[in-house]
């Protein structure tokens, strides 16, 4: 029998955006922001099943200001909507200059997780129930990708 606790249902990363992160336009590059996207999101989904977890999907992602160097980035991942393998995670990426206090969001996207074993089957994990209005909000908008996701997926498969 698994006796796997869940941890929290959220967790946020911190760290400097460092001039090995940049683009050529100067700021930080998009994809060590979705590099950063998926560490969180693992990190948090390996939390709440305590399995190996693998990411099947990103959605959704917004760009919506730039990350410069120096700035405090914080990564936050939160579990949104569970199905019997899956855990879907909203992330948020927000900035802040230490000089100024001045914090913005910077990113939003929605990432679904499979928890797997060593053989690469799935697992079950523990169900999410929403409490929150905030809650129900979030887990509604997870359902409503996962529903466009499936209806691309039968829009490409191979006829």
């Amino acid at each position: 029998m698994d006796s796997h606790r869940p941890a929290p249902r959220s967790i946020t990363l911190r760290f400097l955006a460092e001039p090995t992160d940049v683009n050529f336009g100067g700021k930080v590059h998009g994809g060590a922001v979705m590099k950063w996207i998926d560490q969180a999101g693992y990190a948090c989904a390996v939390g709440w099943s305590g399995h190996y977890c693998v990411t099947v999907f990103v959605g959704g992602i917004r760009f919506y200001k730039p990350i410069f160097i120096g700035q405090v980035v914080e990564v936050t991942a939160t579990v949104v909507h569970t199905g019997s393998s899956s855990i879907h995670i909203a992330i948020e990426v927000a900035a802040t200059d230490p000089r100024t206090g001045t914090r913005k969001t910077t990113t939003r996207c929605l990432i679904v997780f499979v928890a797997v074993d060593a053989g690469g089957d799935t697992v079950q994990v523990p169900s999410w129930e929403p409490v929150t209005e905030e809650d129900l909000r979030l887990q509604k908008h997870a359902m409503k990708v996962a529903e466009m996701r499936k209806a691309q997926e039968d829009d490409l498969a191979p006829g």
